[in-house]
């Protein structure tokens, strides 16, 4: 099987050719996109009504993984709280005092326009962001800010466009430190790694190819750390899920420590189709560091196997999407070994078709 799958991740023409939404080309293009995403944050004129004292951003799916990095990044820095919506409502105390990003990369995602309307009846101070749809029509017809991302990929593989403009919007308003510097140090590092996950990139020297095949025929089980890399294994989840239309599940430490490790007992035969990837940042707590090696220990030889990533970079917005870009690279690799077209989810517009009848 390994020089089978191993034929397959190395055949360009293959991977290319199986590939009809141009997945590998949207994440090729992620470093360039995070600048443009960037700039069309810090492009925005705004200015706060009411003192701030909460950001929420309303979303769904890969619209709302870019409100989740900015709770993380933006957790330790920012002195209000960071929430993320994922609900046709929204809680109570939303009102004129909250900054809400309404992102919907459609601009048609039904949840965040309810949630929009009901931001509006509140005063709550809204900004937009998103391609077009009913979201942008409905925005600039009631003088809502937008923020107008270009389209034409999937959402899951925009990530920069939905959270870079985010933060460049807080920077404007005086509640982050400037960070032109690390996004251009993010978009240096990305390039650095394309070059080392690309298709291009023999299975032997590329990261993201390994991983894959450790997937491949198993269900993957994906490890972050609260604080830091918690975002990320759930990202890498719904990667799985959406690229390679297969199952994959996430925890984060030391939580997992409290549950979940008790769970690798029985039954064996299933455990053994599990393989582990953990998530690591040498900005975890120490105390959690300590935990990965001991948990490692414990769990023995009960699951297929067990792999670390290591984050990489200076700035924490590089740290963060040098442990995100391997995975984006493995769920598709992982589809194409499984002889799937990693683009289209025909399962959500299934989905979405059937509600519009109702």
């Amino acid at each position: 099987m390994f020089r089978l799958t191993q034929h397959l991740l190395d055949d360009q023409r293959a991977l290319y050719g199986a590939d009809s939404m141009h997945m590998f080309d949207a994440l090729s293009g992620l470093p360039e996109q995070c600048i443009r995403a960037w700039e069309l944050g810090m492009a925005l004129t705004v200015s706060a009504r009411a003192e701030i004292r909460q950001v929420m951003v309303t979303g769904l799916g890969g619209s709302a993984i870019g409100g989740d990095l900015l709770r993380i990044f933006a957790g330790k820095r920012l002195p209000v709280p960071v929430t993320v919506n994922r609900d046709y409502v929204l809680p109570k105390f939303v009102g004129p005092q909250t900054l809400l990003f309404a992102t919907s990369y459609s601009g048609n995602t039904e949840e965040t326009l309810s949630a929009y309307r009901e931001a509006r009846e509140k005063g709550a101070q809204i900004i937009a962001l998103t391609t077009g749809g009913k979201l942008k029509a409905m925005a600039e017809k009631d003088g809502v800010p937008v923020i107008t991302v270009p389209g034409g990929i999937s959402p899951r593989a925009a990530t920069g466009y939905l959270f870079l403009p985010t933060l460049a919007v807080l920077q404007k308003l005086g509640l982050l430190e400037p960070l032109d510097e690390q996004v251009a140090e993010l978009s240096r590092h990305l390039q650095a790694m394309r070059e080392q996950l690309k298709p291009e990139t023999p299975l032997a020297e590329n990261r993201a190819k390994q991983v894959a095949i450790n997937f491949f025929q198993r269900i993957p089980v994906i490890w972050g750390a609260s604080g830091t890399s918690e975002v990320v294994a759930q990202r890498w989840k719904g990667q799985v899920n959406e690229n390679a239309k297969a199952p994959a599940y996430w925890n984060v430490f030391p939580e997992l420590n409290h549950n979940e490790l008790v769970g690798f007992q029985k039954p064996e035969e299933l455990l053994r189709q599990l393989y582990i990837v953990i998530l690591r940042d040498t900005q975890d707590h120490p105390r959690v560091q300590k935990r990965y090696a001991i948990t490692r220990e414990i769990m023995g030889g009960a699951v297929a196997g067990m792999d670390e990533i290591e984050a990489t970079g200076n700035g924490d917005l590089a740290r963060l999407y040098s442990l995100i870009y391997p995975g984006d690279y493995a769920s598709v690799y992982l589809a194409l070994l499984y002889g799937i077209d990693p683009g289209p989810v025909k399962v959500i517009d299934q989905l979405k078709a059937r509600l519009a009848e109702q």
